[in-house]
């Protein structure tokens, strides 16, 4: 809590107790930010935050005299992240911040890095919310706005917590959430097509995602994909020292082999002239890349190949890769991959793997890139056996259109299709069709539990509904016999 007067230079005790953007979630004591969205101008909300109890309200309009102070500020989605810091006493300056941006892999990195370096020691903040310690929660979004963001890293500050693993998107820095921040380490993984509906050119997008090279610290580190056909374009932006990680012996971490198993993922990593053999539990060669670049990222914050070894044993990434426990003939993997690429590297590694045919659910997001539609659907029914195509978040979109957007180029050389818009029957509909030996692949949302639709966002798991369709098959095929 703080005095007006220590967060603006004006003459008022009034206490804050918050800061919020959202006149609907504005609590006694808060100050509302008018900050300005895509589809919406906050400025028209204030008397909606001051029956709800806002303090004090910032504004970089003029709107007439109000009951509760108001302070005129030239840029409001520029003074948000601002505000935050004074509000929670600067929390990013007592934190080592190891961020990572990318198309493909954000969530698993993060998550790894966390596992390395301990809970205890180091929070996350991404695509699965947030944690450190015994703590977890939601977010809302991969990089949350800046009154959450900064919220959490007090937290975890006052927790005793000393490095936030943390994904930052394309869209926050384009959203401008991440303004004022700088960061210890940036980790690049790739780029590819995606989001083209905010940033409307690959360039812009390309540009965004840079954005994190340039707000490393100048003694910091940036950590690049090598093998990635833009790293040279994104070198050009880092501000910090250059590590790379990759196949070629040249790599600051070189990946010199590895041999994937159903059940494992055996490593040979080249570090400072030594080789490291690693048993990794995470499973498919883009794995090998992600815990290259968590290594590398861990081991820029001065620990060591020997300190972090130890922990490769319990990594795990909710939501990625899990194979259910459903203790059938057939198998059921739950996963949130929904770029194409990321569609094509799980799928063309499910098919290295002893089984038969693969069955994938999967979707694409309302009110996102529709640009990557096609290409999603051209992508599934090239790598797949057979695919069920659904709703995903359709939010104010038709789900059947979304649907038909997916199918619209695919459906010219393929036919190992249907259309089933209701998620919970689509997933019905490939476990029950699974015979012994083929793998259910439900994409697009792993361990998430909601699903946005155009008039109210609903409780959704995509695990627990694969098991409770198994379960059905079961209790149908145990009536049977």
């Amino acid at each position: 809590m703080k005095k007006l007067s220590e967060l603006y230079n004006i003459d008022s005790n009034v206490e804050i107790k918050g800061v919020k953007i959202n006149s609907k979630e504005v609590e006694p004591g808060d100050i509302f930010i008018c900050t300005m969205g895509v589809n919406a101008d906050r400025h028209n909300f204030i008397d909606s935050a001051i029956e709800n109890g806002a303090s004090a309200i910032v504004v970089s309009k003029e709107v007439g005299e109000k009951s509760v102070p108001i302070i005129k500020v030239e840029n409001t989605n520029k003074e948000l992240p601002l505000l935050c810091q004074r509000f929670y006493d600067n929390p990013q300056n007592n934190l080592e911040l190891i961020a990572v941006t990318g198309t493909d892999g954000k969530t698993s990195t993060t998550t790894i890095i966390q596992t390395l370096i301990g809970k205890d020691k180091c929070g996350y903040i991404g695509t699965n919310g947030y944690s450190y310690k015994d703590v977890v929660g939601d977010t809302g979004n991969t990089t949350p706005d800046a009154p959450i963001l900064y919220k959490l890293m007090r937290e975890m500050v006052d927790n005793g917590i000393k490095y936030l693993a943390m994904e930052t998107s394309s869209e926050a820095f384009f959203r401008g959430r991440l303004e004022n921040l700088t960061f210890e380490t940036g980790i690049y993984t790739n780029i590819t097509r995606e989001h083209l509906n905010i940033h409307k050119t690959f360039e812009n997008l390309v540009e965004c995602k840079s954005m994190l090279m340039k707000q490393t610290v100048s003694d910091g580190y940036c950590i690049l994909n090598r093998d990635d056909a833009l790293c040279d374009t994104m070198e050009k932006a880092c501000n910090g020292k250059v590590l790379t990680y990759g196949k070629d012996e040249n790599n600051t971490l070189r990946i010199k082999d590895y041999k994937v198993t159903p059940h494992n993922t055996l490593i040979t990593y080249t570090y400072d002239g030594k080789d490291y053999n690693i048993d990794s539990p995470l499973l498919g060669e883009f794995n090998v890349y992600n815990l290259a670049a968590a290594i590398l990222g861990t081991l820029s914050r001065g620990f060591t190949f020997e300190e972090i070894i130890p922990n490769i044993k319990d990594l795990f990434v909710s939501g990625r890769m899990d194979l259910l426990d459903t203790k059938t003939p057939y198998y059921v993997l739950v996963d949130y991959a929904h770029t194409p690429n990321g569609i094509a590297n799980l799928l063309k590694f499910v098919h290295t793997l002893d089984i038969n045919r693969s069955i994938v659910v999967i979707g694409s997001a309302g009110e996102r890139d529709p640009f990557k539609r096609p290409v999603m659907g051209q992508t599934v029914l090239d790598n797949a056996s057979y695919a069920i195509f659904t709703y995903e978040d359709p939010r104010s979109e038709d789900p059947k259109d979304i649907c038909d957007q997916l199918v619209s180029e695919a459906k010219k050389q393929h036919d190992n299709y249907e259309i089933i818009v209701d998620r919970h029957e689509a997933i019905k509909k490939a476990i029950d069709m699974a015979n012994d030996k083929d793998m259910v692949l439900i994409l697009g949302k792993g361990n998430e539990t909601y699903q946005k639709l155009k008039t109210e966002t609903i409780y959704f798991n995509d695990e627990e509904e694969a098991y409770h369709a198994v379960e059905e098959r079961k209790a149908r095929e145990k009536l049977s016999v």
